[in-house]
């Protein structure tokens, strides 16, 4: 068990706290001395139980100086400890910790994938093992500053590295603790300066508006942006829901706060809840020693982006829906309740209310997520600001590989206008970026334009014309809705396409077997 003992800061009050420790038999495996002026001992008791930890409090509390005590589930170094880890696993990049005698310290995800080993076996490892020609250490002791984009070699990829050098308040040598080491791949500098560019763009500003129906959706997102509530984005894949969610955090109070995001579709249960609550301190076994940060905590004070909420399991529905009311949720595995300020928003590519009236999805949660709503419009009925999202993405692809702005030729933008867009935005930029890529001469023609099923305009394929007039007509409805349910994979959206309620087509759907197709 860990306790937070809140007291004055006097000499000899440790020495007290202690004292009834050992006379209840208690030991003190570790403590910290914390809070803004020393004004907080935290110990951590192995064999505390909750039992004598109710006994004891009374007594905490006359020692002289003790103003209380309470459980906690972390010390202030692990909890410092798991942030850094959580930080430094998110980087794509390798970063590395060396001391000054050239052996990795520690290391990320990334850099431990760089060298070919785990995480946990990086510590002690020489770094001269991978790295030609760099001696790190003899060259912290040289500059003792800071070397930004050094050009090194380590397993024979080529690096930028910034080096910074870990040394106290002095300027002995000796003083020296080692150095962090960043690298970045030397072939895609370009790449990197095309992302430092992009994100130029912030907000709302980075969400292409050529389409009447897309900038009025940009401006309802502008007036739901401050407000302090739950806010849920509707829409097919690649429309750019998150871009969407992180505008308005941005436009929002949080805005200067942290945004985590968790993509709930395809992730197990046991993951998913790990990720979003966290856990305790040995909740399981293979669980780290000291526990783990959630991303709820991590973003306390910011938001929460959901996507695909949809997907979300019946026990993780309770456990968020609690949240939602009251602010607190239990780490797995821990008895402690966890307090925060968080704003949730939600995404979805399919209809909640239809999930909740299949029992699929809870109604309670639903009303607490859909207190704003958003529903971006799919790319095919955007068309009317399609030829200047086409340039903006012809730019950025030529820029991001490094190439002159290409012409569009008129039967290139032809098959792009003609074209259903299943996969919204983001297939178009994917698009435009693999035919920038083919093009020669400078013009993107037809051919570059490489689209899936482009020109299959044989949506109903072959059906028995065997039976009578019902039998056609019942194998011909079926096919119709079966090709348009994969674009518009709702009742709704299916029945504003085809011009009917939305309950017919539910009945239909149901009628014909018609399955949601799997992502």
């Amino acid at each position: 068990m860990r306790i937070k003992v809140h007291c004055q800061n006097r000499i000899g009050i440790l020495r007290d706290i202690l004292n009834l420790l050992v006379a209840y038999g208690i030991n003190v495996k570790r403590g910290e001395v914390g809070g803004d002026q020393g004004n907080a001992i935290y110990l951590y008791c192995p064999n505390l139980i909750n039992l004598q930890f109710q006994a004891l409090r009374p007594k905490f509390e006359t020692i002289a100086g003790v103003f209380g005590v309470k459980r906690v589930g972390l010390m202030p170094s692990e909890r410092r400890h798991m942030e850094l880890n959580a930080l430094l696993g998110a980087l794509e990049f390798p970063v590395l910790s060396i001391d000054m005698g050239g052996s990795i310290v520690a290391a990320n995800r990334a850099a431990a994938q760089l060298l070919g080993v785990r995480v946990d076996e990086v510590p002690g490892i020489a770094l001269a093992r991978y790295a030609e020609d760099f001696d790190l250490p003899e060259l912290v002791r040289a500059n003792k500053s800071r070397i930004n984009g050094m050009r090194v070699k380590i397993k024979g990829h080529v690096f930028l590295a910034d080096i910074a050098p870990l040394q106290l308040d002095s300027d002995d040598s000796e003083a020296m603790a080692g150095a962090v080491l960043t690298l970045h791949r030397a072939d895609r500098v370009g790449e990197q300066i095309y992302n430092v560019r992009k994100q130029e763009l912030r907000g709302f500003d980075s969400i292409f508006q050529s389409s009447k129906v897309m900038a009025a959706v940009v401006r309802e997102a502008r007036r739901m942006a401050p407000l302090d509530a739950p806010l849920l984005i509707e829409g097919e894949t690649g429309t750019g829901k998150e871009l969407l969610a992180r505008a308005c955090h941005l436009a929002s109070p949080r805005g200067q706060s942290p945004l985590m995001a968790l993509n709930c579709a395809g992730l197990p249960e046991s993951m998913a809840e790990t990720e979003l609550f966290g856990y305790g301190p040995g909740a399981f076994e293979g669980a780290r020693a000291e526990g783990k940060l959630g991303l709820l905590e991590l973003t306390a004070g910011g938001t929460l982006f959901l996507d695909g909420v949809g997907e979300m399991s019946p026990r993780l529905q309770v456990k968020l829906l609690r949240f939602l009311q009251d602010g607190c949720f239990r780490r797995v595995g821990s008895d402690e309740e966890v307090y925060l300020d968080v704003r949730v928003m939600c995404a979805t590519q399919v209809d909640l209310s239809e999930l909740c009236a299949k029992g699929e999805f809870r109604q309670d949660l639903y009303h607490r997520l859909n207190v704003l709503s958003l529903h971006i419009p799919p790319l095919r009925e955007c068309l009317d600001g399609l030829a200047p999202l086409v340039e903006h993405f012809l730019d950025q692809a030529s820029r991001q590989i490094g190439c002159p702005l290409p012409r569009l030729a008129p039967a290139a933008m032809d098959r792009l206008s003609h074209y259903h867009w299943p996969g919204n935005v983001r297939q178009l930029e994917n698009v435009l970026f693999q035919a920038v890529s083919l093009c020669e001469g400078g013009v993107v023609k037809a051919e570059h334009i490489r689209l899936p099923d482009y020109g299959v305009r044989q949506p109903l394929g072959e059906f028995s014309m065997d039976g009578g007039l019902d039998q056609i007509v019942g194998r011909f409805e079926k096919t119709v809705l079966e090709q348009l349910y994969a674009e518009y994979p709702s009742s709704r959206l299916l029945g504003k396409r085809l011009g009917v309620s939305h309950t017919t087509i539910a009945n239909k759907l149901r009628e014909y077997d018609i399955l949601k197709p799997t992502h």
